[in-house]
């Protein structure tokens, strides 16, 4: 597992961001065990707390399970993405790399176009852009 500290997005919210998509990658599968709080505050240099209140917030949303004296581990019913929306997710990466864009601006470009309807808007109803486009 490897998470990166960087941006200006709080340390809690990072970690949080950064395990939820291992998870949803598949990179992180159902019974998989993570680094102890102890463990991985000292690896990114933060609080036990910082990393503590990360692990809360996902075992909240389902994500995580935490036994004593078991550690933490991926729940069992942690669903991965698809497999089309993590192709596009990775060609959404490479082009704004290429492109000299940071993650935060890639992220406020994909909450602009995020479609506010229903999950099956038209293009006509959100801004989406055509799937053509090189962006994507």
């Amino acid at each position: 597992m490897s998470i990166t500290l960087s941006g200006s997005a709080p340390p809690t919210d990072q970690i949080r961001d950064q395990i939820r998509g291992l998870i949803s990658s598949g990179q992180l599968a159902a019974a998989d065990r993570l680094p102890s709080v102890r463990q991985l505050a000292k690896d990114l240099a933060v609080a036990p707390g910082t990393v503590a209140k990360a692990y809360r917030a996902l075992e909240a949303e389902g994500l995580l399970i935490t036994r004593t004296g078991g550690g933490t581990r991926v729940s069992a019913t942690a669903t991965t993405t698809s497999r089309p929306v993590l192709d596009a997710a990775r060609k959404l990466a490479d082009s704004s790399a290429r492109a000299g864009v940071d993650l935060d601006a890639a992220i406020s470009v994909l909450r602009a176009i995020w479609p506010t309807s229903a999950p099956n808007a038209s293009p006509a109803t959100s801004a989406r852009p055509a799937a053509d486009d090189p962006a994507i």
